[in-house]
């Protein structure tokens, strides 16, 4: 049959997708990583079809790749007589442990099929927590920073596993940076923080991100014109609705006659 990789989304249960609660629904066994990946989980299946597994908190690698040697042999059978999921918080394939398992089945149980429900990702979610559009065109990249790092790149960045948001904040900063962050973001254990005050966050949390902005874009989209034009009106053959259909019809799609 087949193991299901699961996105859960950033933590409250209502944001999982409805394909992957009915994945959950019909999956004889569903596996967790952790404890806050079981508590979603648990909202939508029972305790007694919740798999087991055990993972080290280690760096060590040679260990690393014996638990996951050893998750893949417990797995193997389930999705081999029928269906199993395997749960992560966030999206299965955005800095997710997932990866781990759908390499170590390749390598030792590569007759079992594997396919991944996305989910809703720590980044959308982050963004709209603190009310960031990511405009058309914009350059973004993603970092993990724990430990104090300051990544710096692009004009956008998104930061996870932000353990000493002081360090970072005077390292982005320093680089031309704004930033803000947001800490336990859609979940329910434990406290939402979202602030630009660093301080906020001195205790460390896994679950603290950052987004970083440059000061000095000055970008803005089309529609941020609307303020300066009376009334908020656009005759039907302005340059913006020009432009919608000629974009429009460069991707193959037609807008009807007189507008939208």
């Amino acid at each position: 049959m087949t193991l299901y990789g699961v996105g859960l989304g950033p933590g409250d249960p209502d944001l999982l997708t409805v394909r992957g609660r009915d994945v959950l629904a019909d999956a004889d066994v569903v596996y967790t990583p952790g404890r806050l990946s079981r508590a979603v989980a648990t909202t939508h299946v029972p305790e007694s079809r919740i798999g087991d597994l055990d993972f080290p908190m280690t760096r060590d690698e040679a260990k690393l790749r014996r638990a996951w040697k050893a998750a893949a042999a417990e797995i193997a059978p389930q999705a081999r007589e029928g269906t199993a999921a395997f749960v992560t918080l966030g999206d299965p394939n955005v800095y997710s442990t997932f990866g781990h398992l759908r390499r170590t089945l390749a390598a030792f149980h590569p007759d079992v099929a594997v396919e991944t429900v996305p989910g809703v990702s720590a980044v959308t979610a982050f963004t709209t927590a603190l009310g960031v559009e990511i405009t058309a065109g914009s350059s973004l990249t993603l970092h993990e920073a724990a430990n104090g790092a300051a990544p710096t790149g692009p004009d956008r960045l998104v930061l996870f596993k932000v353990t000493d948001a002081p360090a970072t904040h005077a390292g982005l900063t320093e680089a031309g940076y704004d930033v803000w962050f947001g800490r336990r973001l859609y979940m329910e254990d434990g406290e939402t923080v979202v602030t630009d005050d660093p301080e906020e966050l001195a205790d460390r949390d896994y679950y603290t991100l950052a987004y970083a902005e440059r000061g000095d874009l000055g970008d803005e989209p089309a529609t941020a014109a609307f303020d300066a034009i009376d009334g908020g009106r656009v005759e039907s053959d302005g340059g913006i609705v020009v432009e919608e259909r000629a974009t429009a019809e460069s991707c193959g799609d037609a807008l009807p006659e007189g507008g939208r």
